[in-house]
């Protein structure tokens, strides 16, 4: 992730990279009251115990850019 000040009419703060990228694209394919998480995360909770935490889609979805995904 990169981050910095764009300046123009009005400076903001941005974020930059891939992991800014897959965030929105999963916030896009989101369900109501489900929360996502990438396979990545999926397998680190996984070895710290929390598989009870996990509940996966039936279906992999299409991220734009990035693929099928299974969240």
């Amino acid at each position: 992730v990169t981050a910095g000040v764009l300046r123009g009419e009005k400076s903001r703060f941005q974020l930059f990279g891939d992991t800014v990228n897959t965030a929105a694209r999963m916030e896009s394919l989101g369900q109501i009251c489900k929360i996502q998480a990438s396979q990545s995360t999926a397998e680190l909770l996984e070895k710290s115990g929390k598989s009870n935490w996990l509940n996966p889609r039936d279906d992999l979805v299409q991220a734009k850019g990035k693929g099928m995904m299974q969240t």
